[in-house]
């Protein structure tokens, strides 16, 4: 009786567990890297609204005024 047939297909299984586990971590990575963007850009926005409008009390009556027409 061997058990090569048996070593072999738990050396498959350990090989695609380290492949899916690396591809997690990529896309765990990429996905932490777009939130940063946009996290950034959203920053980036709010700044350049604050300083148009003449600071954060002129930026908060501003949008009051644009809702409400």
């Amino acid at each position: 009786m061997k058990t090569t047939t048996q070593n072999k297909t738990h050396a498959i299984v350990n090989e695609n567990t380290q492949t899916t586990l690396e591809l997690h971590k990529v896309g765990a990575i990429a996905i932490g890297i777009t939130s940063l963007l946009i996290g950034g850009w959203a920053v980036a926005c709010m700044t350049a609204g604050v300083i148009a409008s003449g600071g954060p009390v002129a930026l908060a009556t501003d949008y009051i005024k644009a809702l409400v027409g």
